[in-house]
């Protein structure tokens, strides 16, 4: 017996970029196709109660991986609706869970519910000490909620929910649309569209000082089903590769990796977001084994690829 066999699961997102690698490791692990629910938004929005109560019915796990996403500029413009949106389908959706008796909860936070200036690298200990910057702060503290609710219902109503900190992902089918992607689909589409118009410049936001860490999508996935099987603790976890780079080395290597070399214009009128980004991985090792295998260049190898030969689809 393994523990996914004869278990139901909803995997909100699921038909998204990393729902999609979600469903599919489930998939290498035995479970069969018709024990997965992915409710597609157009059909059920997680908004609305009635929806979450249709989507958790008989279900055994819930991962909730449904959200509303955008990078810096995204968040600026939209920040009500971000706040909203994630806030209100995490709430409803794990209430609606908690009535129907599902056995676990799977909450997929995001490395934005950090403090602004927390010390490298990121301690899940360090969540609560301060406000998340300022850019994407209402995303970051409306996935925030679903960390408050999963304890106080752990600890009122005995319920499994858990809570993952995945830091920003990248891969095959992410999102690439100009308004709203994250920086890695924004640099590589950028690139791809200046050698396409034969311009010899990009211009990228920011001043390039900025760190991150960026963690695979597959391998993201994998991370979330190993907690799922091994993780029941109400502490929050995160998930990512312990890598840090620069806005401005990034840039570059995707740059050399797709042949261009062209000037790099820095628009410093726009903000940096956070200044610096990369987590304390050490306890997903320890709690439930995770490590992510894909090394940065690979990854982004691998991503550029799939935009390159896909990118009459990925044009919006």
């Amino acid at each position: 017996m393994t523990f996914w066999d004869n278990k139901r699961i909803l995997v909100t997102g699921g038909a998204g970029f990393l729902g999609s690698f979600v469903v599919k490791k489930l998939k290498e692990r035995g479970v069969d196709g018709g024990s997965i629910r992915i409710p597609r938004s157009r059909d059920m929005d997680l908004r609305k109660w009635e929806n979450c109560v249709k989507a958790v019915k008989d279900m055994d796990i819930v991962i909730h991986l449904a959200a509303k996403v955008g990078g810096i500029g995204y968040n600026m413009k939209y920040p009500g609706t971000l706040f909203y949106d994630n806030a209100i389908m995490g709430i409803q959706l794990m209430e609606a869970a908690r009535q129907e008796g599902v056995e676990k909860f799977v909450a997929i936070g995001t490395i934005c519910a950090y403090p602004k200036y927390t010390p490298v690298p990121f301690k899940e200990e360090d969540l609560w000490n301060g406000y998340p910057e300022e850019t994407n702060a209402p995303y970051g503290v409306a996935k925030k909620m679903m960390l408050v609710q999963a304890q106080a219902y752990r600890q009122q109503y005995d319920f499994n929910a858990i809570y993952l900190l995945p830091v920003n992902l990248y891969g095959q089918r992410d999102n690439f649309d100009s308004e709203s992607s994250h920086v890695i689909p924004a640099i590589i589409r950028k690139i791809f569209d200046a050698k396409k118009s034969g311009k010899n410049y990009i211009t990228v936001w920011g001043t390039g000082k900025a760190t991150r860490e960026f963690l695979y999508v597959e391998d993201c996935a994998e991370g979330i089903l190993l907690a799922a099987e091994k993780y029941n603790e109400p502490e929050p976890v995160n998930l990512g590769s312990g890598f840090e780079i620069s806005i401005k080395e990034l840039v570059e290597l995707i740059s050399e990796l797709m042949e261009f070399d062209g000037e790099i214009r820095w628009d410093t009128t726009k903000p940096d977001g956070q200044p610096r980004r990369c987590l304390d991985v050490s306890k997903a090792k320890e709690k439930f084994g995770f490590e992510a295998k894909t090394d940065l260049k690979e990854g982004l190898r691998r991503t550029i690829d799939w935009y390159v030969n896909n990118v009459e689809g990925s044009k919006k």
